[in-house]
């Protein structure tokens, strides 16, 4: 196989393409939308487990560079009440914990390290058809009229993508999780809050996040349970009316959220959280789904970015290993999807968890601490952030490790 034409250029995209060249596989990033200088969007977390993805291939330290250390979410009451204290995301053998990262910042970063190694990223190319050749390979048809061939179609394109229905029309969509989210950055730090700490508040109306970087300001997210937020709301709705909204909401919680909301400003307004538990066909042909496009998790999970990076690296490691296209996508499937549809069911659980309601905040109350202190610990959470790709070892040595487990 010679070339690989890539579909999105979110986090799945640009290192898909870095390590299919390290497997020795040209690629080409088409990205739908314009190339921008905007730090539009909020913030995510790259796990320890992304983290180790992208190090396989040399490609993390761009995203440490531009991150944070995020190693730990501290959980509280809407009384102000300590719940406990977990790991958020583990710990690598030399001591690199999980990064929270600006979404803008993460893409620029990893779309300047594709760059640099001399991969082409084009910009405002959104895929409206693809089909594969009779003779082999795949042809891409973009909105500006232009196409595109190659031996192999990625799509990167997220929960909302063209290519899974390209490649089965009956294809699931996203599920709507009932939760509206919101993102947010006040430039003033949170009196006695310890820098690199998420504190998150389980709220009587809305679930809180919030966490003082080194900068000395505060990044904070808010999710809102309710109804999906149509377009036309979206649209009419500016930032002070949701900010005024969203002050109401945590009024009666303990701590800084009015204030951080009051004061800061809103980057992240109104968008309805979906995610992709479960999707039948990843791939058809020359044409294949991975990251979000075939399994997105809720935000709760923390896990989007990096799913997606494991999944950039194993794809890579299965064309390299098995040159046959079609083995190469099986093989891939095989390792990925129970682990990926086990974290999006975890992260729709914990999505459930932050809105229990008046009876429910009494026995979270009650149970919470005993949670976090016997159940949610690292042990207990080593299967998602302990996960390790050795990009040395064969594909076919990983298969029968995996079909051990």
């Amino acid at each position: 196989m010679r070339k690989a034409l890539i579909i999105g250029g979110g986090v799945a995209g640009p290192v898909t393409a870095m390590a299919l060249q390290r497997a020795g596989i040209d690629a080409v990033v088409y990205e739908a939308h314009p190339q921008t200088t905007e730090e539009a969007g909020s913030y995510l977390t790259v796990a320890t487990n992304g983290l180790d993805a992208l190090r396989s291939i040399d490609a993390d330290k761009p995203v440490l560079a531009e991150g944070f250390p995020t190693p730990t979410n501290l959980l509280l009451s809407s009384g102000g009440r300590r719940l406990g204290a977990v790991s958020n995301g583990g710990r690598l053998p030399d001591g690199t914990v999980s990064h929270t990262i600006k979404r803008a910042r993460l893409y620029r970063a990893l779309h300047q390290e594709a760059i640099r190694r001399g991969i082409q990223v084009e910009f405002g190319k959104r895929l409206v058809d693809a089909e594969a050749m009779a003779d082999g390979g795949v042809v891409a048809h973009f909105d500006d009229g232009s196409q595109a061939t190659g031996d192999l179609l990625v799509g990167a394109d997220g929960v909302h993508s063209t290519t899974r229905r390209l490649i089965d029309p009956d294809a699931p969509g996203g599920r709507y999780v009932g939760l509206i989210n919101f993102g947010g950055y006040t430039d003033e730090a949170v009196a006695g809050a310890e820098p690199g700490v998420w504190h998150m508040i389980f709220g009587k109306r809305a679930f809180f996040g919030y966490v003082v970087d080194p900068a000395g300001g505060t990044a904070w997210f808010v999710n809102v349970p309710g109804a999906k937020v149509s377009p036309a709301e979206r649209a009419a709705t500016t930032a002070e009316q949701w900010q005024r909204q969203l002050v109401e909401l945590v009024a009666d919680d303990h701590g800084p959220a009015r204030g951080l909301i009051a004061a800061g400003r809103l980057e992240l307004a109104g968008d309805s959280t979906h995610d992709l538990p479960s999707v039948p066909t990843w791939y058809k042909g020359p044409m294949v789904i991975i990251g979000d496009a075939a399994h997105a998790p809720s935000p709760t999970s923390g896990q989007g970015a990096s799913m997606a990076a494991e999944d950039a690296v194993v794809l890579a490691k299965c064309l390299r290993d098995l040159p046959d296209i079609q083995r190469a996508l099986d093989a891939f499937e095989r390792l990925r999807r129970a682990r990926v549809e086990r974290i999006v069911a975890q992260g729709a659980r914990t999505g459930r968890s932050k809105t229990p309601g008046p009876v429910g905040r009494v026995l979270q109350g009650l149970i919470l601490p005993l949670v976090f202190r016997f159940l949610v610990t690292e042990k207990s959470m080593a299967w998602i952030y302990a996960y390790h790709i050795d990009w040395d070892a064969p594909v076919e040595a990983e298969e029968a490790d995996a079909a051990r487990a």
